[in-house]
């Protein structure tokens, strides 16, 4: 019998579950026992207490075996990089219906990117017409959080609608919403708010592409592997359990600008979290309007990430 412990958003969250909790039996890819919560009333008052007492907004979504615990499950938490795991996702959906190998070369002209935002990829890349696989330009936006590889697979292979609209056959219509490119939200921060999602929405996200055939196999493993080598975002989610022997953690993270009132739009996390006996959770963490530095929203999300564990595992 499945649980939902929920602090605010309750109706968002039942929607959420409700809607994505039947058709998994059949197409079910992980056949480990999956991890559950011993004590889901405690843990959610942990949650909660963390949650508030921080200088912000704090969402937080846990999904273990037959439990669900949500604190705060508004859809109002901006994205951020977040979104290049929707992104990622549709894109290895479309190439991998129409049989496309992700090691197929594109030439992306130099002058046609932007050497002002967040890009490793151009300084990899020094010549004036990049020569570079689908998969590069994948693991550049999943594990670098590359903006102009983001950008470039939005403007040349698929939109932001269409990404949006196929994501919505994944998880409800009302968990999330993409309405703009990084480049958009380059030239206007503001915009930043209006690709947004509830914590239960991308934990519903991660959980799919790890557990259900939601695509070709070959494609779905590649983005499984490419998370899992997540360079940003060390000190969120992972960083209580890094030192852990056999755990392992696939994950998406998203950061976020000053607004004008000078505070951290968003500093957020989503991970698939397998440990080693096979068993396994995810868990979303959404840092909104924060009164604080990055560092010290990132070690919000590690205590909420190290609770979480300790609560599994009973450690």
């Amino acid at each position: 019998m499945k649980r939902l412990y929920f602090i605010g958003g309750a109706v968002t969250a039942l929607a959420a579950l409700a809607a994505c909790s039947g058709g998994k039996a059949d197409n079910i890819i992980d056949a480990e026992p999956i991890a559950g919560v011993a004590d889901c009333r405690a843990l959610t008052d942990t949650l909660q207490s963390i949650a508030a007492a921080c200088p912000g907004e704090i969402g937080i979504a846990l999904i273990a075996g037959d439990d669900t615990i949500v604190v705060n499950n508004e859809d109002k938490y901006p994205l951020m990089s977040v979104f290049k795991l929707h992104q990622a996702i549709s894109f290895c959906r479309t190439f991998g219906e129409s049989d496309i190998p992700l090691d197929r070369k594109t030439e992306v002209e130099r002058r046609s990117l932007n050497p002002d935002t967040w890009s490793p990829m151009l300084k990899d890349y020094p010549d004036s017409v990049i020569v570079i696989s689908a998969a590069d330009l994948l693991r550049y936006t999943l594990t670098q959080s590359d903006n102009n590889a983001s950008n470039y697979m939005f403007d040349q292979w698929e939109s932001v609608a269409r990404v949006d609209s196929f994501i919505s056959t994944l998880i409800p219509r009302d968990a999330f919403r993409l309405s703009y490119t990084e480049e958009e939200m380059w030239h206007d921060h503001d915009k930043s708010y209006a690709n947004h999602t509830s914590p239960l929405g991308a934990a519903l996200l991660m959980e799919r592409l790890f557990t259900d055939s939601i695509m070709p196999a070959h494609y779905a493993d590649f983005l499984r592997t490419t998370l899992g080598e997540c360079a940003t975002g060390i000190d969120r989610i992972a960083a209580p359990l890094a030192d852990i022997e056999g755990v392992a953690v696939a994950h998406k993270t998203g950061s976020g600008y000053r607004n004008a009132d000078g505070l951290l739009v968003a500093h957020n996390d989503v991970a698939f979290i397998t440990l080693p006996d096979g068993t396994h959770y995810t868990l979303a963490v959404f840092v909104k309007d924060f009164a604080g530095t990055e560092a010290e929203a990132s070690a919000v999300i590690s205590r909420i990430s190290q609770a979480a564990y300790s609560a599994i595992t009973k450690q």
